[in-house]
């Protein structure tokens, strides 16, 4: 409950206490990121352990919603690769995890009657994403899932070239392995309204 109360401050300093109408959401532990690429020797894959990430939303009377504000952090110390601890070591090397121990994406563009029932289209959703110091804005696509039981689900993808954000690509076995600059980050998020989570709670 703790780490969803604090993923919850940023957010709610941003937009102070909720507009009549919107709820809270905060970020169940049913999530998936994933960051894949590819070097010259093979493609590779993390995935990212710990995730926190606050919303808020309102649910309009046609089942579609409006998202007003959304933080979502990724630790970067969380991040583990399917090439093992070396190439960890390597990512956080790269990332500057121990001055910016966390990815952060923010809203920049609220978005209004987003459909959620049966939605195959992707949605541009555009914010600014910081990452090892240096903060871009992003359009990610964004496709949502059906709520049920206060929340609101969505998948997407973001593509990214390291080198944008200063990031220099990680290389192992002395240097025999060089991976690309170019990365997608994946996500299934599902959001939980902040009064049924805490209902669950008590």
């Amino acid at each position: 409950m703790k780490q969803h109360l604090l993923s919850l401050l940023p957010l709610l300093l941003l937009t102070g206490a909720a507009h009549p109408g919107r709820d809270l959401y905060v970020l169940s532990g049913e999530f998936s990121v994933t960051i894949a690429g590819t070097s010259n020797l093979r493609d590779w894959k993390e995935t990212v352990g710990q995730v926190s990430g606050a919303m808020e939303a309102e649910v309009n009377a046609d089942g579609s919603i409006d998202l007003t504000a959304i933080r979502i952090g990724m630790n970067v110390l969380s991040i583990k690769s399917d090439m093992g601890k070396v190439m960890d070591n390597k990512t956080y090397d790269a990332l500057k995890a121990n001055v910016h121990p966390e990815i952060v994406f923010l809203l920049n563009s609220p978005l209004r009657m987003i459909p959620v029932k049966d939605c195959s289209t992707s949605i541009p959703v555009k914010g600014n994403l910081s990452l090892a110091g240096i903060c871009r804005p992003v359009t990610m696509q964004v496709k949502t899932l059906e709520i049920s039981r206060g929340d609101l689900q969505f998948e997407g993808y973001q593509n990214l070239r390291m080198t944008d954000f200063g990031v220099r690509p990680p290389s192992a076995l002395f240097g025999t392995l060089r991976a690309s600059p170019d990365i997608t980050i994946h996500f299934k998020t599902n959001f939980i309204n902040r009064t049924f989570y805490n209902n669950l709670k008590n």
